[in-house]
């Protein structure tokens, strides 16, 4: 029998936790376990579940207001407060990482240093902070309106450097716990930062011991020119909206270039576009559940919910026609990526405004994929052989059973094949990605 031949890395994958299910509507669906939307048992039951898979990182994202409906969608983030709920999931899971959104533009980053350096504390280093600017909220926290996105980056950008600097404030022998001599910590090995900047002032130091990871793992999301910008400076991950093979290569080669001329190492920041996987046990199983969770999408409100996306109104449009070209030609919103996902659609495949809001539905932007979970593992393998990626946000479209379908089916077949691990390597997150732990004030970096 020829020996098959194992891959000398494996894929890094994340989970969403999009605790309603990530196709809109899905939640509708009998079985969902939408009634325990905000309590504790339903993300601990998801956490288990990718544990158990042997899953990189769970993921929860945020947003800073109820929404223009409140109440209305339970599909997006924001039903989980993710510090608290990540410190609660950590005292039920032992080895899979545990990434939390923290906006720039809305907190101060000595409450985000101490936040995510308790976390790692907590769960003995298994923290990461996803970096976000928010688009919206300013409302809520005292602003007339959201500064503009180049502000808001440049304010990231100071931000995300004293979280950093705080983090690295304690050395990693400073605390001795000499009891002779009455001393916990050293004060020769813990410093102030004397940050002063265009935005923030903080002495520093931070006030509780240096995380187990040194740092904790900095994520991003933006793949505009100032988000990249961010990202290929601080962060070790990228979360993407990729859907085409081609241009994800294109992407992937970008950005790691751009990483390798910031004197970084371009192996240490992973690539990972979102994937929204729909499988069945046969391809017409698979089929048969993309008709039945279309079936459920409400059309007067995925059309609301598209034009909120894409900032257009769409009230107008006939839903079987084909999109009018000249809607989605404005320069206004050039620097939206998903904007421009969607009037590729629209305009170069002629898309009617019906088959934009069941892709909306199902991918919100990302690549979606069905079959069985050969079919699915192959596509993914495709493009990671390729350069398209480092692996993948993996995003349930309904729970629990989509969430059971990724672990029971898709995950075995990746394992199978030699492209995702058994059995964890490591007990830290930084383990998991296969990252150097970074040095504090006092060592080389």
């Amino acid at each position: 029998m020829e020996e098959i031949t194992k891959p000398r890395r494996h894929m890094v994958l994340s989970l969403f936790m999009i605790t309603g299910g990530y196709h809109y509507d899905s939640w509708t669906l009998p079985g969902s376990r939408v009634e325990e939307l905000g309590y504790p048992e339903l993300i601990v039951d998801m956490a288990r579940r990718a544990e158990a898979a042997k899953l990189d990182a769970l993921f929860f994202g945020d947003i800073s207001s109820a929404g223009k409906v409140p109440g209305a969608d339970p599909t997006v983030s924001g039903h989980y407060e993710p510090i608290t709920s990540l410190a609660v999931v950590s005292q039920h899971t032992s080895r899979i990482g545990l990434i939390g959104t923290a906006s720039t533009t809305f907190c101060d980053p000595y409450n985000v240093a101490r936040q995510f350096a308790g976390l790692d504390t907590l769960s003995h280093g298994r923290a990461g902070w996803n970096i976000v600017t928010s688009a919206s909220g300013n409302e809520n926290f005292g602003l007339d309106s959201m500064p503009p996105p180049e502000e808001r980056y440049r304010r990231a950008t100071e931000f995300t450097a004293v979280v950093t600097a705080l983090w690295d404030s304690w050395s990693d022998e400073a605390v001795i716990s000499d009891r002779a001599r009455g001393i916990w910590a050293d004060p020769a090995k813990i410093r102030a930062i004397d940050h002063k900047g265009e935005y923030f002032s903080v002495q520093g130091p931070i006030n509780m011991r240096r995380p187990p990871q040194g740092r904790p793992i900095m994520v991003q999301a933006g793949s505009s020119g100032p988000g990249i910008e961010l990202g290929s400076s601080y962060a070790d991950a990228i979360y993407t909206a990729q859907p085409d093979r081609g241009e994800s290569i294109d992407f992937y080669r970008f950005y790691k270039e751009k990483v390798r001329s910031k004197g970084r190492n371009p192996d240490h920041v992973k690539i990972l576009p979102g994937l929204v996987p729909i499988l069945g046990r046969t391809e017409k199983e698979a089929q048969e559940l993309v008709a039945y969770l279309g079936a459920h999408v409400r059309m007067d409100t995925g059309r609301y919910i598209l034009g909120q996306r894409l900032k257009m109104r769409l009230g107008e449009l006939d839903l079987d026609r084909p999109s009018p070209a000249e809607w989605f030609l404005g320069p206004e919103q050039e620097s939206n990526s998903r904007y421009q996902i969607f009037r590729h659609l629209a305009v170069d495949k002629g898309y009617t405004l019906r088959e934009l809001i069941l892709e909306h539905a199902r991918g919100h932007g990302h690549q979606w994929v069905s079959g069985t979970p050969a079919a699915v593992a192959d596509r993914m393998i495709d493009w990671f052989e390729n350069g398209a990626c480092d692996g993948f946000s993996l995003n349930s479209a309904f729970v629990p059973g989509g969430l059971d379908l990724i672990c029971d089916l898709l995950v075995p077949e990746l394992q199978e094949r030699g492209y995702f691990r058994t059995e964890y390597e490591g007990t830290t997150l930084r383990d998991h990605l296969s990252l150097p732990r970074p040095g504090a004030w006092d060592t080389a970096r």
